[in-house]
């Protein structure tokens, strides 16, 4: 008899599962495709992820998991807190851990359950039972480099990002409508990603002159540039710090348009089938990280600050 040892690793049956998946906030989104397949494909197995702090209400409100357990990352070297945390998945005794990071981090997580039992481990940790061996797998869209590496241990119909069964109210925040969601922020590191914060002002009052309502989201880092829009157009709602993730699935739906940078909440309106427009410039790549939706628009320019208040305008499509 010819024992095919690959095909029994897959087919064996699986209780626990443990998935990881750290962040940041648009690869979570792009990840719930996965999750859901994960889901589908485990259906009567525990489900759990490994996340951090700031994504635990996401997690725990899409239904893809039994439970969410927290990666307090800590740095190389505080060995007790890894200690506790390799101590924490083995207790667990999960049979397949699904590796949605595939960060050097979570190799070392790998490396170090190992050394207490054999890991059935889907990623791109060296030496992993399922390991995404493709040379060009960082070259490929996140989308189609996860549903690749899910296929390996048999894990297939990896849906997109879809945001649908997370319950949101999106009137909480007493919106005129209709309005716009405008998502100025971007990574503090790389400036570069970001169009230019006086063009957003200029849109916003162009947008409130045809009767729409532009409404800013971010975080800490973006609460300046919400004030900054708002002095200029007094009439735009300026949320920054004031969404979570669930707040934006709902402010999403109820959104006639939105436009903004290559950042995360984008990637959560783009999941809703919100008309999205992404502002893109040469710093980043569109086909290895851009947003996607059912009305996802990408307009990507050398450099943004040669990206005019006019074309951003003329390429919005509003429902």
């Amino acid at each position: 008899f010819i024992i095919n040892h690959k095909l029994m690793k897959t087919c064996k049956k699986i209780h626990r599962v443990l998935v990881i998946k750290l962040g940041a906030m648009g690869d979570m989104v792009q990840a719930t495709g996965p999750f859901q397949a994960i889901r589908d494909h485990h259906s009567d197995a525990h489900i759990a992820l490994l996340t951090t702090s700031a994504y635990k209400e996401f997690a725990d409100s899409g239904k893809w998991f039994d439970e969410v357990l927290i990666d307090k990352r800590p740095t190389w070297h505080e060995w007790r807190s890894w200690t506790t945390l390799i101590l924490k998945i083995r207790q667990k005794k999960y049979n397949r851990i699904y590796d949605l990071q595939t960060s050097d981090r979570t190799a070392i997580i790998f490396h170090l359950l190992r050394l207490f039992y054999k890991v059935d481990w889907c990623g791109a940790a060296l030496g992993c039972s399922h390991y995404h061996d493709n040379p060009k797998r960082d070259l490929m869209h996140t989308l189609e480099r996860q549903a690749e590496q899910l296929s390996l241990a048999s894990v297939t119909n990896v849906p997109p990002p879809n945001l649908n069964n997370i319950r949101s109210d999106g009137q909480k925040f007493n919106l005129p409508e209709p309005y716009v969601l405008i998502a100025p922020g971007g990574s503090s590191h790389r400036p570069e990603k970001r169009w230019p914060k006086k063009n957003y002002a200029k849109l916003a009052k162009r947008l409130f002159s045809k009767g729409i309502t532009p409404v800013v989201i971010g975080g800490s880092a973006e609460k300046q540039i919400g004030s900054e829009i708002t002095a200029y157009c007094p009439e735009a709602k300026d949320l920054t710090t004031k969404t979570s993730m669930i707040d934006i699935i709902g402010l999403s739906r109820r959104a006639s348009g939105s436009v903004g940078n290559d950042t995360g909440p984008m990637h959560i309106i783009g999941a809703t089938g919100t008309p999205t427009l992404v502002l893109f410039s040469h710093s980043s790549d569109p086909a290895v990280c851009g947003q996607r939706g059912e009305d996802v628009k990408i307009l990507r320019f050398q450099s943004l600050e040669d990206l005019s208040v006019d074309e951003v305008e003329a390429n919005m499509r509003l429902r």
